[in-house]
């Protein structure tokens, strides 16, 4: 299973050709999200139609819902390193959800969740470097 975060998902959605060209390489292996990316997935939605889209787009990935023991989990890595080291609220709970599951998060922000000492983030491409036109001289 492939467990993926927001961003891998908006550049899904968007058609970044290295994600989708990644996601082909997966052939039948499922792809699983937490219920609270999907969430977030829907709130960046700017009008209806890009919100029935965007459902619809969702059916064919499965969703998981962090568990009471991801949530306590969630809850400790909160209260002991939201002002230590920025850790979100949501974030730890995408996170712990994860560690429930026994499953790698793929993710391009490692950052918001190297707090959470059991998950292991997996970047899954490269980013491309945007070209910029050459610099007259």
């Amino acid at each position: 299973m492939r467990f993926l975060d927001t961003d891998v998902m908006i550049d899904i959605l968007r058609g970044y050709p290295p994600a989708l060209a990644w996601l082909a390489t997966l052939g039948n292996e499922e792809i699983a999200l937490c219920g609270i990316v999907v969430m977030e997935l829907l709130q960046g939605c700017k009008d209806q139609n890009t919100m029935t889209k965007t459902e619809k787009f969702l059916e064919s990935y499965r969703i998981y819902w962090p568990t009471a023991a991801d949530c306590h989990r969630a809850l400790n890595d909160l209260a002991n390193r939201h002002l230590s080291h920025g850790l979100k609220m949501l974030d730890a709970l995408i996170g712990e959800c994860a560690v429930g599951l026994g499953v790698p998060l793929f993710t391009f922000n490692k950052k918001h969740f190297d707090p959470i000492s059991a998950l292991k983030t997996l970047a899954p491409y490269a980013k491309q470097q945007p070209t910029l036109p050459p610099a007259n001289p």
